[in-house]
């Protein structure tokens, strides 16, 4: 497969990431932040360049990626676009998951 060209976050994606950084700056401090925002930034771009390195949730369409122990990607390929579909705090209840 070639590598993905656009990046696109659902509405829900966007929330999600508010809320993670919202908590990283209200509990943490800005160098922890742009950690996380470099991890988050590193397994976008593996994304891009290799779509199917991830496994596949059981909605098939969609695929995970564990960008650190508590906040997982969801995210989907439709042509040359890859589809922020959610990050997910993953100490939360499963069933709050929106994929």
């Amino acid at each position: 497969m070639k590598n993905i060209s656009k990046v696109l976050w659902t509405q829900e994606a966007n929330k999600n990431l508010s809320i993670i950084i919202k908590y990283l700056e209200d509990n943490w401090t800005k160098k922890e932040i742009e950690k996380f925002l470099k991890k988050l930034n590193k397994h976008i771009s593996i994304i891009q360049s290799q779509p199917d390195s991830f496994p596949k949730t059981n909605n098939y369409n969609v695929r995970q990626s564990v960008v650190t122990k508590q906040i997982t990607l969801y995210y989907s390929i439709s042509q040359d676009t890859l589809n922020i579909v959610s990050l997910f705090d993953n100490r939360q209840d499963p069933q709050k998951l929106k994929i």
